[in-house]
């Protein structure tokens, strides 16, 4: 019988990735951060941090079924649908070269707390200096994204391969320095999730194999649900919150939590487990 401690661990890890993984305040940073304090750690916490990501991003083409079968049913007839398509490519391009040639350093020195803390800083005054500039907007929608701005923005979402960067804010800022406007910059920061996160995930759960268990199946059942309920709830909330605010509310959390799990580390309130 699975142990219910490791199955309320899985619910809150669950919820933690669903709600972050689509927000531009990083998945992947508050999934260590919290693993951290909940002790679900090691290689096998890992591995089901990965697993999870698969169930949030199914909550994303759940909710755009009807746009994707769009595409693939007309890719060969309609010219929209085939620049969606190349610039999928294109943004997926840099992450997967950069992703495949540094994968056993990310995964060795990057993934830790402090690593995490620091990135959600520097990500933050980041988003704050570009929502400070003048937006000017070139793209109004998706459809009218060119593929050496995608392929741009696929650098930008490569940079999010340090922990606590976050995918979707990667894309979405690079996209709005591209003059892309935030509804577009959001979805297509969904859209590039699909391949992405596909690809890291299957390479992943490749690389570990050996560390499943038929008597884990509960946790990433549990895991699993808990993430897509809570993805398919942060997509649709998040592309109504942009369409009457900036980004500067996560930027702010972002530097006030990282600031937070740094200032712990420093005066020695938590063990963050660094060097561990």
């Amino acid at each position: 019988m699975t142990d219910p401690v490791l199955i309320l661990h899985a619910l809150i890890l669950g919820l933690v990735e669903g709600v972050t993984e689509f927000l531009p305040i990083s998945s992947t940073g508050h999934l260590i951060i919290a693993g951290q304090l909940l002790g679900f750690t090691g290689e096998k916490a890992k591995v089901f941090m990965i697993a999870i990501q698969l169930a949030a991003i199914l909550a994303v083409v759940y909710e755009y079924r009807a746009k994707l079968g769009h595409v693939a049913a007309t890719l060969h007839s309609e010219p929209a649908s085939r620049r969606l398509a190349v610039n999928l490519m294109a943004g997926f391009l840099p992450a997967a070269v950069l992703g495949f040639l540094f994968y056993k350093q990310i995964k060795g020195y990057l993934f830790n707390p402090i690593v995490v803390a620091s990135a959600l800083v520097i990500g933050g005054l980041l988003i704050l200096w570009a929502e400070r500039r003048k937006h000017t907007v070139a793209t109004p929608t998706v459809d009218d994204l060119g593929w050496r701005r995608a392929l741009v923005i696929g650098f930008a979402q490569a940079l999010a391969m340090i922990p606590g960067t976050s995918r979707s804010g990667a894309t979405i800022i690079g996209g709005l320095f591209l003059g892309l406007s935030r509804k577009a910059a959001t979805e297509f920061s969904f859209f590039l999730a699909i391949p992405t996160m596909f690809a890291a995930t299957a390479y992943d759960l490749y690389k570990n194999w050996r560390l499943f268990d038929a008597g884990d199946l509960p946790l990433f059942a549990v895991g699993g649900a808990a993430a897509f309920v809570s993805a398919l709830l942060a997509v649709r909330t998040l592309i109504k919150f942009v369409s009457r605010h900036d980004y500067t509310l996560f930027a702010w959390y972002r530097i006030v939590f990282g600031c937070v799990v740094l200032a712990t580390a420093y005066f020695g309130v938590i063990d963050w487990g660094v060097g561990h």
